[in-house]
């Protein structure tokens, strides 16, 4: 098998770290939603808690492609 292989399944692998940040957003926005109709006064909290670990959770998908990009760009 050559090196390129390997490089190939490598990356692939980093970027499967943008699944989970997509599923955990998702979660995290449908328990926002949910506490939002249950509780219309603490909407300003619960946006502020949502915002913050989505940014959190996306971090983790950026940190992937670039782990990605690197594995691609560097290894030969």
């Amino acid at each position: 098998m050559t090196a390129s292989l390997f490089v190939a399944i490598g990356a692939g692998i980093a970027v499967l770290t943008g699944i989970g940040a997509g599923v955990g957003i998702g979660k995290a926005t449908a328990s926002a939603v949910d506490a939002i109709a249950r509780q219309p006064e603490a909407s300003g909290k619960i946006q502020s808690s949502l915002l913050l670990g989505a940014a959190l959770a996306e971090a983790t998908a950026i940190y992937g492609f670039v782990v990605a990009l690197l594995i691609i760009l560097l290894v030969k």
